[in-house]
């Protein structure tokens, strides 16, 4: 080749490679897209029986309140303008009183911003003052009258309360059933004892008459004794204030001791546990419960197939309670803006909201429940069957 052709080729890769280079230089910079700020973790703190013979109801509150939770972690929430992450902090209380208090201490010091439980009356009312004494709103399913008439303003109800069930279950089996020779058990819990003795009162004031008054406790597997001391009073009706790890051993040794009373008792007998412990003579036993059933319930049949797609079980009583409180507790946060306790509690108050358990989700000055019908069941071929809805 020509060696001035090759020279200018040579010139001209040169000052092109320096255009070029000089075209990168020159590129404006483009600035790095900020990182996505981290969500803000919000503690939600939950505590329930996740031990021992009462531990499927503390299991499948948990479920519900773990299927809202996810759901409203889902939708991206914000407050404050900014991200946040909704995180359960579950402890185990096992159903004891002086455990349900530890565990309060436990969870107000891993600074949760709210709480959904506990379960039993008998923890949540000692631990309702700690959450109080620390500004924590408290959704529990206490159903004792005791438990919102403390007259604490962070107290609120997932469930009807005793005095409500009491009132009809006691009616009903008098004044329907014409069930009137009444003896009463309970297990001496703040629940067992209180619905017994709602149940005593409106079973006298409509014409039903005690002709025994026995009380055992939670832990009990044994009634043959305080049964056949019932048996000589020839009663209509035994009702139970109590579980149904107790219930059930009692109804089938009713059946045992020739005892042809009805059996009847609250919500904690309504599971398939005492179906299962009380066996075939389980049948005729009744119960009463809050709200309408599941099928019946504004979002019953929707809430049953997404719990069965999340867990792989059945719903049972608790979990659509529990989801309903969870979301009325985010709800009232995201009103207010704010996961401080001092601001969204005036929020959790005013709560006026449809949910799976009620078309209005409401509460009063003492954080009842406004709207609380009851549901009367009773074991017909092993399985519960829907007696009558009062109060709906």
């Amino acid at each position: 080749m020509d060696r001035r052709l090759t020279l200018k080729l040579t010139v001209a890769a040169v000052a092109s490679t320096l255009l070029v280079a000089c075209g990168q230089q020159e590129a404006p910079k483009q600035a790095a897209a900020p990182a996505a700020a981290p969500a803000q973790v919000v503690k939600i703190g939950f505590a329930a029986p996740l031990t021992g013979a009462q531990a499927h109801y503390g299991k499948e509150m948990q479920n519900g309140i773990l299927l809202a939770l996810e759901e409203v972690n889902a939708a991206q929430p914000k407050l404050g303008g900014q991200p946040v992450r909704f995180e359960l902090v579950s402890e185990d209380d096992q159903a004891d009183p002086k455990q349900g208090a530890s565990v309060a201490q436990k969870l107000v010091d891993a600074r949760i911003q709210g709480m959904l439980g506990h379960f039993n009356s008998g923890t949540s009312i000692p631990a309702s003052r700690i959450y109080m004494e620390a500004g924590i709103p408290q959704i529990a399913m206490a159903t004792s009258p005791a438990y919102t008439t403390q007259g604490f303003k962070t107290t609120f109800r997932a469930m009807t309360s005793d005095t409500q069930q009491g009132a009809v279950a006691g009616r009903f089996m008098v004044e329907t059933l014409k069930l009137k020779r009444i003896a009463i058990v309970d297990d001496r819990s703040a629940y067992g004892q209180g619905l017994a003795d709602e149940f005593e009162k409106a079973a006298k004031a409509a014409g039903g008459e005690i002709v025994k008054r026995e009380f055992t406790n939670d832990k009990a597997v044994d009634f043959k004794a305080i049964l056949t001391s019932i048996k000589a009073a020839k009663p209509d009706l035994i009702y139970f204030g109590g579980a149904d790890a107790q219930g059930g051993p009692m109804m089938k040794q009713m059946k045992e001791l020739g005892l042809a009373a009805t059996f009847a008792g609250g919500e904690m007998i309504k599971s398939p546990n005492f179906l299962k412990l009380a066996g075939p003579a389980a049948d005729g036993a009744i119960a009463s419960l809050a709200g309408l059933p599941l099928a019946r319930m504004p979002g019953g049949s929707a809430y049953a197939t997404k719990y069965k797609a999340r867990f792989n079980m059945e719903v049972e009583v608790y979990s659509p309670y529990a989801y309903d409180a969870a979301k009325s507790l985010t709800a009232a946060m995201r009103r207010a803006d704010s996961a401080d306790p001092a601001k969204y509690l005036a929020e959790l108050a005013k709560t006026k909201q449809a949910g799976v358990t009620s078309s209005n989700i409401e509460y009063d000055d003492k954080g009842d429940l406004k709207d609380g019908g009851i549901t009367i069941y009773r074991v017909e071929g092993g399985e519960w069957k829907e007696l009558q809805s009062v109060g709906q």
